[in-house]
């Protein structure tokens, strides 16, 4: 590889939202997740509800009107 063309690769912590920390290599430094496998339902199998911010009602409410007109 050429020299200084690629960004130096070092360890970097994580921290996710749930508190959990861990190392990894990155190219960044400090990364923050939102999820991570310790609070991830796929991994430990518990389901959250995620309020996905009315986006079900909006849709209704733009495209309800249509349906019952026709």
């Amino acid at each position: 590889m050429k020299k200084g063309k690629h960004p130096e690769y070092t360890k970097t912590k994580v921290t996710c939202a749930c508190g959990a920390e861990f190392d990894m290599g990155s190219t960044k430094t400090g990364l923050r997740v939102e999820i991570c496998s310790a609070c991830h339902p796929f991994y430990t199998g518990v389901q959250k509800m995620v309020d996905s911010g009315g986006r079900v009602e909006r849709f209704r409410r733009k495209y309800g009107k249509t349906a019952e007109g026709k």
